[in-house]
C-alpha cells in the first residue's frame, strides 16, 4: 500500500491526512493557524506542517521515507512551480517561499495548490465528481472559491493566476467586493453577500418571517435564514433567494458556456441547502444555458467529501 500526505491550510487551522493509494484517509491531525501580521509567518507555517507531518508518520507507524508524496493546499495566490504562497490575505503572507523553508526542516519537497483547486481535484479522484476529466468545484462561503479540472489537472493559468471565478462580474457598476472591484459574484453569491441581501430586505418588510427566525435580532441572520424562512412560505424570504440563485445562475452559466465541464460541484456552508439550492439553480441555469439542455449538460451536484476534499486532493499533488 502505497500513502501520501495531504494538509489543507485554512485561515483558523491547519489540517493534515495521511492517504493511502485508495483515496482513504487514514489519520487526521491538525494545529490552529497563526494568522497575524508577522515577518515571521512564513517560519511558523514551516514549523507547524513539520510537526504535523513528523506526528502523522509517528502516530502511523509509516516511515516518513516511505511517503510517496506530501502536498498542501493554500488559500490565496500559490506558484506551484517555485513552491511560493504569493499572497494570501487568510494567513496573512506574501511572497513566502513556504517549499524551501519547509525542505529545511523536514527534509522533503512539498507539493503546493490553492486550497480549492486541491478540493476540486479530491472530489474528482473521490467524490462528487469522481471520474470527470472536465470539472469545477465552487465552494460557498465567506468568499466564492473555485477549483477548475481540465483533463484530469489543475488548471491555474498563467503564473497560477487563474480560476478566480469569483471575481468575474455579474452586475455592471453593483456592489464593491473586497478585491476593490464592483458587481463581482462574490459580492452576491457568497455567504457576506447572502447574509447582506437578507438583511435589506428584512429591513424594507418589518412583517417579514425572517425576523422571527433570529428572534428579532438582525446581527443573528446567517447564510440559512433566508432559505429557512422561504421553506416556511415567507415570500419576502423567497424574493431574497430568487435574486440570490440569479446571480449565482449568470456565474455558472458563463463558466459552462465558455469550458463546458461534465460536472459542476458546490461546497461550502450555503451548499448545505442541497437541493433547495440546487433545483431552481439547475432551472435557472439549462433555461439560460448556451444550446440548451441536453444529455450532454452540465451536471450541477453537491460535493460529498466536505473537509477531506482538501486533504485528498492536496495528497495526490504529486501524482498529478
Amino acid at each position: 500500500m502505497s500513502y501520501y500526505i495531504g494538509i489543507d491550510i485554512g485561515g483558523t487551522s491547519v489540517k493534515a491526512g495521511l492517504v493511502n493509494e485508495k483515496y482513504e484517509i487514514v489519520k487526521k491531525m491538525s494545529l490552529p493557524t497563526y494568522s497575524q501580521a508577522g515577518e515571521d509567518n512564513g517560519e511558523k507555517l514551516a514549523n507547524a506542517l513539520n510537526k504535523l507531518v513528523r506526528d502523522l508518520c509517528a502516530e502511523t507507524g509509516i516511515p516518513l521515507g516511505e511517503v510517496v508524496s506530501i502536498g498542501a493546499g493554500i488559500p490565496g495566490s500559490v506558484d506551484s512551480q517555485s513552491g511560493t504562497i504569493i499572497y494570501s490575505n487568510n494567513i496573512v503572507m506574501e511572497n513566502v517561499p513556504l517549499r524551501e523553508l519547509v525542505l529545511a526542516r523536514l527534509g522533503r519537497k512539498i507539493e503546493m495548490a490553492n486550497d480549492a483547486d486541491a478540493a476540486a481535484l479530491g472530489e474528482c479522484l473521490a467524490g462528487a465528481m469522481k471520474g470527470c476529466k472536465y470539472a469545477m468545484m465552487i465552494t460557498l462561503g465567506t468568499g466564492v472559491g473555485s477549483g477548475v479540472i481540465i483533463d484530469g489537472k489543475i488548471y491555474s493559468g498563467y503564473h497560477s493566476r487563474g480560476g478566480e471565478f469569483g471575481h468575474t462580474v455579474v452586475e455592471i457598476g453593483g456592489v464593491r467586493c473586497t478585491c476593490g472591484r464592483p458587481g463581482c459574484l462574490e459580492s452576491y453569491a457568497s455567504a457576506t453577500g447572502l447574509i447582506r441581501m437578507t438583511k435589506e430586505e428584512m429591513m424594507s418588510d418589518p412583517q417579514s418571517g425572517m425576523w422571527e427566525l433570529v428572534g428579532g435580532d438582525i446581527g443573528k441572520v446567517d447564510g440559512k435564514t433566508a432559505f429557512d424562512a422561504r421553506e416556511k412560505g415567507d415570500a419576502s424570504a423567497a424574493k431574497v433567494v430568487d435574486t440570490y440563485i440569479r446571480y449565482l445562475a449568470c456565474g455558472v452559466t458563463n463558466f459552462i458556456n465558455m469550458l463546458h465541464p461534465q460536472k459542476i460541484c458546490f461546497g461550502g456552508g450555503i451548499s448545505h441547502s442541497g437541493e433547495a439550492l440546487l433545483a431552481p439553480l439547475r432551472a435557472e441555469v439549462y433555461k439560460e444555458v448556451y444550446g440548451g439542455a441536453d444529455r450532454y449538460t452540465t451536471e450541477l451536484v453537491q460535493a460529498s467529501l466536505g473537509n477531506d476534499a482538501g486533504i485528498i486532493g492536496a495528497a495526490m499533488l504529486g501524482r498529478e
